[in-house]
C-alpha cells in the first residue's frame, strides 16, 4: 500500500515556477535522527531552503516520514538514488535505541544481513518496504547501503559495509573487520555476485560515491583511530568497480573533530563546487558538519563556517539528492515544515 502526502500547503515564493524537466534547483536529504530517549531511527526528510545547499529544514514538521515494521524496526543510514523510472530508498535494518539492547559487538557480529528498501515514482509517495538480503553468512551484518545507477547497464550497483568472518566460523566469534562489498542490481529484489570492493586489511565503512566526469570518486571512513589512520579519506579511481584507486586527502577534519563518519558528497547545481557533508558524534547535539571545494581532482576540503552552515541538530547518517524541475516545490508542498 502507497504512502499519500498530507494535505498540500501553497508553495513558497522561492520555489521555481515553471522549471523544465532538466533545470536543477534544491536538495533533498533523507536522514534518521539522534534521539535515544525516543524513536529516531526512522526515515526523515529536510529540505534545502531554497536551493542553498548549507541551509537546510525539516519537512513533514519534522515528523518521521517512513517507517518500518521489518526486521530490527528500526531505520538507520538512508540513502536515496534516481533511476530511469523513478527513486529507491535503501536503509540500514539497525535499531539502537529501544531495540533489542545486544550492544554494537553483538550487532557486527550477529545483525541484520538485511537492508530495507522502499521505491517512489516521484518522491511523495512511497511503497512499503521490503528487505533484500545482501551480506554472505560470513558477515556479520550489513550497513550504509548506497547505490549508483549505471546507465550504460541499466543497472545499480549497491554498496555497503559487513566484518566477514572465517568460513568455518558460523557462530561468528573470532576477529573480523569491515569491508566495503558491492554487487549489482536491477531493481533491489535480485542480487548480483558480491565483490569486494574496499579491503585495507582493518575496518572501512560509511563509501560514498560520485562519478563526475569519467572519475569516480569515494570518500570512506577508516574506523582506525590509531595515529596512522586515514581516518575520513578520499580516493579517485578510473572506474566502479576498479583496483586502480589513488588517495588524494586523508584525515579530512580531524583538525577539528576526532569523530567523523557518513560521508555526503554531491556538486552544486550551478557551479563548480562539491560539498561533503561529515556526521560528527564526538560531542551533542551530534550531526553533520560542512566542507566544500572547487578542486575535487585534489580533495582539497575547507570547512564551511558555521556561520553559514544550517541544519537541525541531531540530523544523522543520510544522504543527498540534487533536485531538478519541480520536485522541490512538490516535496515542500506535500510534506510542509513545522
Amino acid at each position: 500500500m502507497d504512502r499519500h502526502p498530507a494535505t498540500p500547503a501553497p508553495s513558497p515564493p522561492q520555489g521555481k515556477a515553471g522549471a523544465s524537466p532538466g533545470d536543477g534547483f534544491g536538495y533533498l536529504l533523507v536522514h534518521f535522527v539522534e534521539d535515544p530517549d525516543g524513536y529516531g531511527e526512522q526515515v526523515h526528510l529536510s529540505l534545502s531552503d531554497g536551493d542553498d545547499p548549507c541551509a537546510w529544514v525539516r519537512l513533514n514538521g519534522g515528523r518521521p516520514l517512513l517507517r518500518s515494521t521489518l526486521g530490527t524496526t528500526g531505520i538507520r543510514d538512508p540513502y536515496v538514488v534516481r533511476g530511469p523510472d523513478g527513486f529507491f530508498l535503501v536503509a540500514t535494518d539497525l535499531r539502537i535505541y529501544g531495540g533489542d539492547d545486544a550492544g554494537w559487538d553483538a550487532w557486527t557480529r550477529r545483525g541484520s544481513r538485511r537492508i530495507l528498501v522502499w521505491r517512489s515514482p516521484d518522491l511523495v509517495t512511497w511503497s512499503e518496504p521490503w528487505t533484500l538480503e545482501v551480506a554472505p553468512p560470513e558477515a556479520g551484518m550489513a550497513w550504509a547501503p548506497e547505490a549508483v545507477y549505471d546507465a550504460d547497464r541499466g543497472e545499480y550497483l549497491l554498496l555497503w559495509s559487513s566484518a566477514l568472518y572465517a568460513a568455518d566460523d558460523v557462530e561468528h566469534r573470532g576477529d573480523a573487520y569491515s569491508r566495503v562489498l558491492a554487487a549489482w542490481t536491477p531493481d533491489f529484489r535480485r542480487l548480483g555476485e558480491r565483490h569486494v570492493l574496499i579491503d585495507r586489511g582493518s575496518g572501512v565503512i560509511d563509501t560514498t560515491v560520485l562519478v563526475q566526469d569519467g572519475v569516480v570518486h569515494r570518500i570512506s571512513k577508516h574506523e582506525s583511530f590509531e595515529p596512522g589512520s586515514d581516518r575520513v579519506h578520499h580516493e579517485v579511481g578510473p572506474a566502479l568497480l576498479s583496483d586502480g584507486y589513488r588517495t588524494v586527502a586523508t584525515r579530512i577534519g580531524a583538525d577539528e573533530f576526532d569523530r567523523l563518519e557518513a560521508p555526503i558528497l554531491f556538486q552544486d547545481h550551478h557551479d563548480d563546487v562539491w560539498y561533503l557533508f561529515l556526521d560528527q558524534y564526538d560531542r551533542r547535539p551530534q550531526g553533520y558538519v560542512g566542507f566544500r571545494t572547487t578542486d575535487l581532482a585534489h580533495g582539497r576540503w575547507e570547512r564551511i563556517p558555521p556561520s553559514r552552515f544550517r541544519m537541525p541538530p541531531d540530523t544523522k547518517h543520510g544522504g543527498v539528492l540534487p533536485l531538478v524541475g519541480d520536485e522541490w516545490q512538490r516535496l515542500r508542498a506535500a510534506y510542509p515544515p513545522a
